[in-house]
């Protein structure tokens, strides 16, 4: 029975003139007063989650978004702002972009928010796929080989940090730390300062299921968040499936769906009907936005076409 309900907002701004026969995706563009409406809304909706007995509010890290899809750019200062103004909600990062980030500098930042929120934040990491924030920030993105190399190590980095006293790691992408003197002695190991005070519980979506993906989190003890259209078809979903079988091959014997989020996205109106009705401008909206493959940044000449050109 799932006796936990969440809900997840991407930071998006109230668009006007949506669907197919709307605002082309890059001719939107709001001013800087409407780009930052969405943490008012974050708060708001942070606010009465908690009177009404939600578990989490998640929120997702995105940038540079002037058409106002999603524009939160940094997850743990809106939660910590929001866990301040509630209760006992908690807030979820769905998800903290690794690649965009330095690992520790995320680490020091999510332990922070856990000691001020006294553990209220849940921390989640995801590989990114929109080229204009990922690369913009010196990271792979159209390379989905070298994106998904970087991503791994940097998430290794990251729980190591927040999970062991001390620590060192010399990979293909960092050398932490560095062999350097350092008052009379050769610098072998750090330790994050301050380190979370609550257990650290790791979130990351599950898309397409491989299994390079899959060995990983599981290997890292990461939990699965499947979301919105990947969540469609019932709890015997082949993703929710070989999620399990890969948590009992590890030795992590799970009912189905253990150690999983599973989203879904729902309208509620009187009939069908009118639902189908008014979500339809949202749906178009989305794919718009998107496109019909569902990465924004990696285009076909085919979308291109029908966005027009990226700006």
């Amino acid at each position: 029975m799932i006796k936990r309900f969440s809900t997840l907002y991407a930071g998006q701004v109230d668009l006007d003139n949506t669907g197919f026969e709307g605002t082309p995706v890059n001719e939107r563009g709001y001013d800087n007063d409407k780009l930052a409406t969405p943490l008012a809304t974050a708060e708001a909706m942070g606010k009465a989650m908690d009177r009404l007995g939600f578990d989490t509010l998640w929120m997702a890290e995105h940038h540079f978004q002037r058409e106002g899809y999603e524009c939160i750019p940094n997850i743990l200062m809106l939660a910590v702002h929001i866990a301040n103004r509630t209760q006992r909600l908690r807030i979820g990062c769905g998800f903290n972009i690794v690649p965009m980030w330095h690992p520790l500098r995320l680490a020091e930042d999510y332990a922070v928010a856990d000691i001020l929120t006294g553990g209220r934040v849940r921390f989640g990491v995801g590989r990114g796929y929109h080229t204009r924030e990922v690369e913009t920030f010196g990271a792979p993105m159209q390379d989905a080989a070298a994106n998904r190399e970087l991503f791994e190590e940097q998430v290794e980095l990251v729980l190591k940090a927040l999970r062991e006293p001390s620590f060192s790691h010399h990979g293909k992408h960092y050398d932490i730390p560095p062999r350097v003197p350092y008052r009379g002695y050769e610098l072998e190991e750090i330790t994050l300062v301050p380190r979370p005070q609550h257990p650290v519980e790791c979130w990351q979506p599950i898309v397409s299921a491989s299994e390079r993906g899959l060995d990983f989190m599981v290997r890292n003890g990461i939990n699965g968040f499947m979301g919105g259209g990947a969540a469609v078809g019932g709890a015997r979903h082949p993703l929710i499936e070989a999620w399990q079988a890969r948590l009992a091959k590890a030795g992590r014997e799970t009912e189905l769906g253990g150690d999983l989020i599973i989203g879904f996205s729902a309208f509620i109106t009187d009939s069908e009907e009118e639902a189908m009705k008014r979500v339809q401008p949202f749906v178009e909206e989305h794919q718009k936005m998107f496109g019909p493959l569902g990465f924004a940044g990696v285009l076909s000449d085919e979308q291109i076409e029908m966005l027009g050109d990226p700006k």
